[in-house]
């Protein structure tokens, strides 16, 4: 039997426990490494708020999806996530999102003014804000700068047309076996972000594909045609044998990839190589060119019953000296321009690449159908890859393989449309 004394002394350090937390337990999802490091930076914001307690979810990317899409349907979402830009459009569609617009008009540490403009505008959809930028992450070159001096150019392409010169020159240099550039056939991202650089939109606004569009169809024969003429080799990622020492090695001298490369590419090429190799904005087809809105964003979902100890984590992760203490833990990039102020960014030379990147992206498009679209997008240009389609006929299949993706979103908008005018007709 316990000891009347003892029992009092447990009663009252529960109930110290329970006032000192208030009974707020906030639970967060994020994702791989991500979610170990966010892990480090919650002892602070848990000092500085002792009546919440974060429990954290670390989740590995390939489950991510599917564990947030079983949440919804189980109604058993966290109060908070990290949350991809591009899967935004989905869960907004879900109604699953809150709205956030006027927590930050409340909330002078977010200032959206410093935030980068593409970047912010990835969290928006239909004029609302439904995210706070966390991470960004976009493409660019990195390009092999003494290959580049070999053939001739002290300085990495400003256009497409000066990009197809330096690859035809590298080609020329390095001969049979070996590439100007690698565009890997699996991955979609490449052509994704050349489609980014067209004025006209991959879908429209009435959820139909533009792929037949001009510029789209401007992109794909620049892709296409850096393939078939053997300046890039058609292989996918998973035939590379070893991407940085291949790299190093000269195989191939531009790649299309983010910043998460920055630290294997330091790594893992040797220390006296180092100069040999930098980062570029990436080229459009008449001059400096746009690449993709990546990264991630904070959310809070619409059903949690935490949101104001959700958005006190938000703002506090929001903030320019954290986000830095993050990039230290990560090597993720901040959103807000005035962290890039920071001598480790500032004083960085190939990370200095993505901040004026950073100032040229764009989202994409915010439809939730579009990574079912791009992942089409992959596989009908890998097989054209091969085959030698005709560009324009190339395009048509985007197209018809979009629309069929992209049906139920027109039915949707279709319906909206009719209780629209029929709403409208009553009110006389």
């Amino acid at each position: 039997m316990i000891p009347r004394q003892a029992l009092t002394i447990a009663v009252a350090l529960l109930l110290g426990s329970c006032a000192k937390s208030g009974g707020v337990t906030l639970t967060v999802w994020a994702m791989g490494a991500e979610g170990a490091a966010i892990g480090q930076l919650i002892p602070a914001f848990e000092k500085a708020n002792p009546d919440i307690h974060v429990d954290v979810e670390q989740i590995p990317f390939t489950e991510a999806h599917q564990k947030l899409l079983t949440g919804f349907a189980g109604g058993s979402l966290p109060d908070m996530a990290q949350l991809g830009n591009s899967w935004l459009p989905e869960f907004e569609a879900l109604s699953a999102l809150q709205p956030l617009d006027d927590r930050v008009a409340q909330t002078p540490v977010i200032d959206p003014a410093d935030y980068f403009p593409g970047i912010w505008d990835a969290s928006r959809i239909d004029g609302q804000l439904y995210g706070v930028p966390w991470y960004v992450d976009t493409r660019l070159l990195f390009y092999r700068r003494d290959l580049l001096k070999r053939v001739g150019f002290d300085h990495p392409p400003k256009d497409w047309a000066e990009w197809r010169r330096q690859m035809i020159a590298i080609k020329h240099l390095v001969g049979p076996g070996r590439y100007a550039a690698l565009l890997p056939l699996n991955e979609y991202e490449p052509l994704e972000v050349l489609g980014l650089q067209q004025a006209e939109p991959m879908v429209t606004a009435d959820a139909h594909g533009n792929f037949e569009s001009p510029g789209f169809r401007r992109a794909l024969a620049f892709y296409l045609e850096t393939i078939r003429s053997g300046l890039a080799p058609a292989v996918a990622n998973t035939e590379i044998a070893n991407l940085w020492d291949q790299f190093d090695r000269g195989d191939f001298s531009f790649y299309i990839t983010g910043p998460w490369q920055l630290g294997e590419f330091a790594r893992r090429i040797p220390p006296a190589r180092q100069a040999e190799w930098s980062t570029a904005p990436m080229p459009g087809p008449d001059g400096p060119g746009t690449s993709n809105a990546g990264g991630s964003s904070l959310v809070i979902f619409r059903k949690s019953e935490h949101q104001e100890a959700a958005w006190k984590l938000i703002a506090y992760l929001s903030r320019p000296a954290i986000e830095l203490q993050f990039h230290r833990l990560t090597g993720d990039l901040p959103p807000r321009r005035s962290a890039w102020r920071a001598p480790e960014l500032a004083g960085d030379p190939k990370a200095q690449a993505f901040a004026v990147q950073l100032r040229r992206v764009e989202p994409t498009p915010k439809v939730p159908e579009w990574e079912a679209i791009a992942t089409m997008m992959r596989t009908v240009t890998e097989a054209a890859a091969h085959n030698r389609m005709p560009v324009d006929a190339v395009a048509a299949e985007l197209d018809r393989r979009a629309d069929a993706i992209l049906a139920k979103r027109r039915w949707m908008l279709a319906r909206e449309k009719t209780a629209t005018v029929s709403g409208g007709a009553g009110r006389s």
